[in-house]
């Protein structure tokens, strides 16, 4: 496989179809699950409550990632504009220093048990880590077919609480290896089957038994290093010396761009304000993957949140600096609970499409191809930030979506969102205004 695909983005929705047929050497019927809406309303029926319908989002392909050495075509579902450009360019520029190379840990999960109503929590959090064999052997036979495949039980925790809204417990936290899965049933499962033992042993109730969506055992980093020269471009837009907002040539060097992108991390480093705006971006690529595969996006999103905050202050995700060489070098480290088994991923026709297109055989691979296109979508918004601005090249690609709001059809989609870009000005109204001038022929 390769993911270069030159003018992909000027090709046609068909001709795109068969290049990444091609490209991927899978007949189109293999992939004919976007084309053909994904679900039907009877096979949505069971997946969730009260099902009328469907709702559909833009499913793109992101270009010129290599992961590990391996060339992959990158699924994304999302309906933000920019998000598969940026990160389709910055995977581009990332080749020329190796790619992104990315690693997981084991796929470890964390069951929560809360302990109330005991008498002596220290005596309590003793007798526990007594039985801890016993425990972690039953939690063990639960599953035999996780088992096989090399998962289940591998540590008890034990924590006291004692300065609660309630009063004092505990909490008992099994760690749970769930292999190829995203993990939630069998930890539940095999924290039902625990609560209780653990009654038993310790006099008290357990009253919540749920997995943590706090993965922090369960971690994906990436790391690229992209060569300074690779930095440098030039753009058209308005230069500040020029009388009258005039346009010209912005010219860029390479460790102009570099420290803009280190010192626009900085920025969300030491600022909760910024970070947050500055893990949304990672989260842009982040989660249009994880829709793509039919995974729990909402967990990914809570799990990093929570994960960004771990040293009791909110901060960046990702880092950015530069080596000995003044090459820009990024890392990115964040929980990544995903799954290729179970859930949505094994029913949704699509999801099944888009792993199959990644050819990922486990779900750490997967794990790893995700995290890897969060630190380039980070990327790609550091640039545009420490440059030429977000807007331009955001507000280019979304004028298209307003003209087509304000009721552009055909040819007219693209002049009325091109005046719009250059006047600066994308509003519904001036769209409107736009085309009304057109159409009149002045």
């Amino acid at each position: 496989m390769t993911s270069r695909i030159p003018h992909f983005y000027n090709m046609t929705i068909e001709e795109r179809r068969q290049k990444i047929s091609d490209a991927a050497a899978l007949p189109p019927p293999e992939l004919g699950a976007w084309t053909q809406g994904g679900l039907s309303a009877e096979s949505a029926d069971p997946m969730i409550e009260n099902v009328v319908g469907l709702h559909s989002l833009p499913l793109g392909i992101a270009l010129n990632f290599q992961v590990n050495g391996r060339d992959i075509l990158i699924p994304m579902t999302l309906e933000e504009p920019s998000v598969v450009a940026g990160a389709s360019f910055m995977a581009k520029l990332a080749r020329a220093g190796g790619g992104f190379h990315a690693t997981t840990t084991d796929p470890l999960m964390i069951g929560q048990m809360q302990v109330i109503n005991v008498v002596n929590l220290n005596e309590a959090k003793l007798k526990i880590y007594e039985k801890k064999a016993e425990l972690l052997a039953e939690a063990d036979s639960i599953d035999p077919i996780l088992k096989k495949f090399g998962g289940g039980a591998r540590d008890l925790e034990v924590r006291i609480f004692d300065n609660s809204p309630i009063g004092g417990f505990l909490v008992v936290h099994l760690i749970y290896d769930v292999r190829d899965a995203m993990g939630a049933n069998a930890v539940n499962t095999a924290c039902e089957r625990l609560a209780p033992k653990i009654e038993a042993i310790t006099g008290g109730k357990v009253h919540l038994r749920i997995l943590s969506n706090l993965a922090d055992r369960r971690i994906a980093r990436a790391r690229c290093t992209i060569p300074v020269k690779e930095l440098a471009f030039e753009s058209v837009g308005q230069i500040s010396n020029l009388p009258n907002g005039q346009i010209g040539n912005l010219s860029y060097t390479g460790e102009q761009v570099r420290d803009g992108i280190i010192a626009a991390y900085a920025f969300a480093a030491v600022d909760p304000y910024r970070a947050a705006t500055h893990n949304k971006g990672i989260m842009n690529g982040v989660d249009s993957v994880v829709i793509a595969t039919g995974n729990d996006w909402r967990a990914i999103e809570a799990g990093a949140h929570a994960y960004a905050a771990r040293s009791g202050r909110y901060t960046s995700l990702s880092t950015w600096g530069k080596d000995n060489e003044g090459n820009l070098v990024g890392t990115l480290e964040m929980p990544m609970a995903v799954g290729i088994v179970g859930g949505a991923t094994k029913v949704h026709p699509a999801a099944q499409a888009a792993v199959k297109l990644m050819g990922v055989k486990t779900a750490n691979e997967l794990a790893e191809i995700i995290v890897s296109v969060g630190l380039a979508q980070n990327m790609a918004a550091l640039r545009a930030l420490a440059t030429e601005g977000i807007q331009r090249g955001h507000m280019s690609l979304h004028a298209r979506q307003v003209a087509i709001a304000a009721g552009a059809n055909g040819e007219l989609i693209e002049k009325v969102a091109a005046q719009m870009v250059a006047e600066r000005i994308v509003r519904i109204d001036r769209a409107e205004e736009i085309m009304k001038s057109l159409e009149s022929g002045k």
